[in-house]
């Protein structure tokens, strides 16, 4: 009965996760205008993680560009939308910051700190996509499929918290909240975005209603600036709070460079922990982010085509000057809300991106960022698992643990670590409670003992096996029937060589019956260390048991 209302609540949770994803037919401009508007969201994100890894915002735009378009062709997620992410950035920032030190200590000048700090950090990002290329060609994408249900929940629900979180920074100046009409001009801009990317749809669905939104409320916007100007705050008014010597997002196209580093083995050492991790965190991210969006839309992507174009991109990204990445989870959802199916959406994306970059930085350095804020804002709401709060003594304690486990991991410390913890968590829950399970049918027939096992044979119930057996008062010979048992593991063996040796102790005789194929090799190959009888079946001679 529980196991039929936790399914059903399983359902009742995608449903109403669907509920709020806008359900429109895969076609071309559909795409096309998904593609727009999630380039336009692209931007201030691919400008802020860059500001993070420490470089220059054109470094962050570049990556948002070949992330996008590379894994858009290549990648195993039709929809699916890569770019620069902060989880890659905070890995990044602290071999930037530790080549800059060493420069400091040399008496370098600033340009010839950062051009090698930028040398190690393209090396790292181009060693990070070899990882994850090797990766995938090994086809280890399918082990997202230890994945528990729990852990996934908890992930969707912290990275809502994360990028609700990021918004809020929208609203203060240096640390300091905006003043009072700023401020109150940024709710109404920012709610106004919200209305239009929420009710919009309800009456017309031939165009985003989020791409709809930041062009209404950048009109807005520029009206409210030319009466009161600095009023509404822009996307260049962030990039210059962030470095005021900058003064345009504009950038060239992207070049081909090999990375200036020293071709040597210390300088593998430097990068290599740093290019293992955020291909580690880059992977996660981009596999759990293809699972929620294959929940979305019903339909299957390919995660080791996706490991393999993720790697592809973070290659190109480390010879054509982008500082990687990784799937996004928010413009993804963007992206799906806007009825982007197809490759083209990301394609759109990129190409509308580089566009924006090399020709049209005006019109991006004066969108409002309330109007981005709105457009995030609408993400956290379609992210979040609304019903997983309805969860309680519906489905058991332990997965409601991990599932906020994974949320609190997510939010302070970091997604890949989330899911690693949630899974190993959830692995030590299903053997705690599978350990417990083990119990045994005992009977007397032709003057022997026979143990019908019921359970796996593992690390976790070696203990309650052991307790299963009465070794000073059963007869002299001792049968276990494994019809419907398992040896799992080395622990399992001990335990057998345990009780064996407890009954052998006693004067008397172990046999094991029914064993499978794969328990067999499994005694096979522990031969020296398990000395154990197997016999067929139950009508023997003690005298000419052999060992199997």
């Amino acid at each position: 009965m529980n196991i039929k209302k936790h399914s059903m609540e399983q359902t009742s949770t995608k449903n109403k996760l669907v509920q709020l994803i806008i359900k429109k037919p895969r076609n071309l401009k559909n795409d096309m205008l998904s593609g727009v508007t999630v380039a336009l969201a692209l931007v201030p994100e691919a400008i802020a993680f860059a500001f993070v890894a420490g470089v220059h915002p054109k470094v962050g735009l570049y990556a948002a560009f070949m992330m996008g378009l590379i894994t858009a062709i290549f990648g195993g997620r039709p929809g699916m939308i890569s770019g620069a992410t902060g989880a890659v950035a905070v890995i990044f920032a602290p071999l930037v910051a530790k080549i800059i030190t060493m420069g400091q200590a040399s008496g370098a000048s600033y340009e010839t700190m950062m051009e090698s700090a930028l040398g190690y950090l393209f090396a790292a990002v181009i060693l990070m996509g070899l990882i994850q290329i090797v990766f995938g060609a090994l086809r280890f994408g399918k082990f997202i499929r230890l994945v528990p249900h729990p852990v996934m929940l908890g992930f969707v629900n912290g990275l809502a918290i994360i990028i609700f979180k990021a918004q809020l920074g929208q609203f203060t100046v240096n640390g300091e909240i905006l003043a009072t009409n700023p401020l109150l001009v940024m709710f109404g801009l920012t709610a106004l975005t919200m209305i239009i990317g929420i009710y919009l749809p309800k009456y017309c669905k031939s165009i985003p209603a989020t791409l709809v939104g930041i062009i209404t409320v950048s009109t807005i916007g520029h009206l409210i600036n030319e009466f009161h100007p600095g009023l509404v705050l822009t996307v260049l008014d962030f990039v210059q709070g962030q470095d005021k010597s900058i003064t345009t997002i504009a950038a060239g196209l992207p070049s081909f460079a090999v990375p200036n580093i020293p071709f040597s083995l210390d300088a593998l050492k430097l990068i290599f922990p740093y290019a293992c991790l955020a291909a580690a965190v880059g992977l996660i991210e981009s596999l759990m982010t293809l699972t929620l969006v294959d929940e979305l839309t019903e339909t299957r992507g390919r995660g080791n085509k996706e490991c393999i174009g993720q790697g592809l991109a973070n290659i190109v990204n480390g010879f054509f000057g982008g500082m990687g990445g990784c799937a996004m989870i928010g413009q993804s959802i963007i992206n799906i809300r806007g009825g982007g199916r197809g490759r083209t959406s990301g394609i759109s994306a990129a190409i509308t991106l580089l566009l924006l970059v090399l020709f049209g930085s005006n019109l991006i350095e004066v969108i409002p960022l309330a109007a981005l804020v709105g457009v995030m804002f609408i993400v956290v709401i379609g992210t979040f698992e609304w019903s997983s709060l309805r969860l309680w003594r519906k489905i058991p304690n332990s997965d409601i643990f991990v599932i906020i486990l994974v949320s609190s991991v997510t939010v302070f410390a970091d997604l890949a670590i989330a899911v690693l913890v949630g899974i190993i968590v959830s692995a030590l829950v299903f053997a705690w409670e599978h350990g417990k399970t083990m119990h045994a049918n005992k009977s007397e027939k032709n003057g022997s003992t026979i143990y019908e096992l019921e359970g796996p044979v593992f690390f976790g119930s070696t203990s309650s096996f052991k307790d299963l057996f009465d070794f000073k008062n059963d007869q002299k010979d001792v049968v276990i029937n494994f019809e419907n048992a398992r040896i799992w593991d080395h622990s399992g063996l001990e335990a057998l060589q345990n009780i064996t040796e407890r009954y052998s102790a006693n004067d008397k005789m172990l046999h094991l019956l029914n064993l499978s194929k794969e328990c067999r090799q499994l005694l096979k190959n522990a031969g020296n260390i398990v000395e154990l009888k197997v016999i067929e079946n139950l009508e023997w001679h003690i005298a000419d048991d052999k060992l199997d």
